[in-house]
């Protein structure tokens, strides 16, 4: 199951994730990011990991495609998170460019 927040402020825009990011989540992230980015304007986006448990290989392709189109802040705070945190801001290789 995953949980996802958004918190607003006048200047920054928080997503904030609790659970796993696996299988249809990802998919219900992707519908949620694609009917929130147009409101996003000239706010920082933030994507906030620490509630996070799992992420699966295309969870972790979707938050890197919202991490590179935005140059979203991450939040991570456990080892555990710091992990999804770097595998989000992870250099993509040439092959997986292709698929998303």
């Amino acid at each position: 199951m995953l949980r996802i927040s958004i918190q607003e402020d006048a200047d920054t825009a928080t997503l904030k994730f609790e659970g796993k990011l696996v299988g249809l989540w990802v998919n219900e992230l992707n519908r949620v990011w694609h009917a929130f980015e147009p409101s996003l304007g000239m706010k920082k986006l933030c994507l906030d990991l620490r509630g996070m448990t799992f992420v699966d290989e295309k969870g972790t392709k979707t938050l890197r495609r919202i991490f590179r189109s935005t140059e979203a802040d991450i939040l991570a705070d456990t080892p555990l998170t710091r992990y999804f945190a770097a595998e989000t801001v992870r250099k993509m290789p040439r092959t997986e460019k292709k698929e998303i």
